[in-house]
């Protein structure tokens, strides 16, 4: 027999006449990248999504619907498909804590007011306007602000008023709430923002929220499904760490026998020796958690909603490109004078702190490194640095696995020289070399890798000594590398002499 066949009989196996075919796409494997972003969320008890199970969501209007008008994940969705319209989107919602308590500030309104004006009112990014007119009291004023906030069940508090004093009031409970900013005026009289003569309008911030909800049971909802974005809006230890377990290199998705691969995404918001601080406790390549003001305006989970949206459209596009500059849009950054200089940001950068940064108003990536800072002896390691370098390695792992399996995944094993007949399904080392710098080749037209020559020198290919049904393969790509630096010396003359 000098073909092999995958369903028709070998010789007097099929007797009835006459003509059959099987259908193999072995030699036409094409790779994919689209992959699936997961954001973990908290929802409100009017969605109607199950709690700690994984839904697909599509747009902004199904999130609220799935979690609850103005929930923490309707928010996170609105914000993420902002950026991402297409992208496959999931989401896992977890429900508040029953033991967790809802952040609260107060707007206190004092006075009477001398003029007819706006008292422009900053929760989170969104704005909300109260119209004022002239000799309106506190009291009138305060019942204003509530029936402007609670007409908008978009926003993540409600809000109520007694003796002039307004109540903010986060809908869902946990820590996250204390990030949400109440501010006023926040553009200023350049845009006529200002107070109003004769009312005062004094804010204390989000306080008081606590206990976010077990990720127990969401994290095991995720099963054996890749995803390749994950956004997880709570930056403790401990979340961190399961996080870590779960993506492990031996045991978890990163290792040999899940390889599902994926990175988690964060925020942390807080001032510089705060972040800092933070960063040298972490050593994690999966995990890339960015730095907020802590002004920054727009609230945190939406913030990383954004970036997961804006990482996923780059990287499905080329994962070896860097993310920097991509714009979050919709994302309100710190005031101008309130943001991390640029010393202070390339500190962060060197201690596994990811980093934004503000351009004319628009918030983009600035750069997407990992928490990973040294190796196992504690000496600094760079080189998980940059996410990049993670998303590249699960894009050719997937691309080799998607080769090996397609066409060879049931053949038989020989050695090099073994006279085997044309159309047999048979592979030998040689054999699997040669489809490996093939592959390699292709990676490097696509301008994955680079340096094929040196990559062939160093490719081992071989039969395991101890194991006859076993290929062992040593393969050692270099991956390209970004371009992070343009570093110039101007060395300026003021005039050139003649010879």
């Amino acid at each position: 027999m000098a073909v092999s066949f995958n369903t028709i009989p070998a010789g007097n196996g099929l007797m009835t006449p006459l003509f059959y075919a099987e259908i193999d796409n072995s030699a036409a494997y094409t790779p994919g990248n689209s992959n699936v972003a997961l954001l973990f969320g908290q929802m409100l008890d009017t969605g109607t999504a199950t709690a700690n199970k994984p839904v697909a969501v599509g747009s902004a209007d199904m999130a609220v619907k799935l979690f609850g008008r103005g929930s923490q994940l309707a928010r996170m969705v609105s914000a993420y498909r902002a950026t991402d319209m297409l992208g496959t989107l999931y989401c896992i919602p977890v429900e508040d804590a029953t033991t967790g308590t809802k952040a609260t500030a107060t707007v206190t309104v004092t006075g009477t007011a001398s003029e007819s004006g706006t008292v422009f009112l900053y929760i989170g990014a969104d704005l909300v306007k109260v119209g004022v007119a002239a000799n309106d009291a506190a009291t009138t004023v305060a019942t204003a602000i509530v029936t402007a906030i609670n007409a908008n069940g978009a926003l993540p508090v409600t809000a109520t008023a007694a003796a002039g004093v307004v109540t903010i009031t986060a809908r869902n409970a946990g820590t996250l709430g204390n990030a949400i900013l109440i501010r006023k005026n926040v553009k200023g009289l350049i845009d006529g923002e200002a107070d109003i003569v004769g009312l005062g309008v004094e804010i204390t911030g989000m306080t008081g929220g606590a206990t976010d909800p077990s990720l127990t049971d969401a994290i095991k909802a995720m099963g054996s499904e890749p995803y390749e974005y994950i956004g997880v809006p709570y930056c403790d230890s401990a979340t961190l760490d399961a996080f870590k377990a779960l993506m492990d290199d031996t045991s978890g998705r990163w290792g040999p026998y899940e390889m599902l691969y994926g990175h988690v995404f964060t925020v942390k918001r807080g001032d510089f020796n705060t972040l800092l601080t933070f960063g040298k406790t972490r050593n994690d390549q999966h995990c890339t958690t960015f730095s907020l003001e802590p002004t920054f305006g727009s609230w945190d989970p939406e913030v990383l909603a954004a970036i997961v949206a804006r990482t996923k459209i780059f990287i499905d596009a080329d994962p070896a490109r860097p993310t920097q500059t991509g714009q979050l849009i919709g994302i309100t950054g710190a005031p101008v004078g309130e943001m991390f200089e640029l010393t202070e940001r390339n500190t962060l950068l060197q201690n596994g702190m990811a980093t934004l940064k503000s351009v004319s108003g628009v918030v983009q990536i600035e750069r997407s490194v990992t928490n990973y800072r040294v190796n196992s002896y504690g000496e600094q390691d760079l080189s998980y640095l940059d996410c990049e370098t993670l998303f590249t390695s699960a894009y050719v792992i997937r691309y080799l696995k998607g080769i090996i399996t397609s066409k060879y995944g049931r053949h038989k094993l020989a050695n090099d020289g073994t006279n085997f007949g044309p159309g047999q399904a048979v592979v030998t080392p040689s054999i699997i070399r040669a489809e490996l710098t093939v592959a390699y080749a292709k990676l490097e037209r696509e301008a994955i890798v680079e340096n094929a020559e040196l990559f062939e020198k160093y490719l081992v290919v071989e039969r395991d000594a101890d194991n006859v049904n076993r290929m062992n393969v040593l393969f050692p790509p270099d991956y390209v590398n970004q371009l992070r630096v343009f570093a110039l010396l101007n060395q300026f003359r003021l005039q050139y002499s003649e010879e």
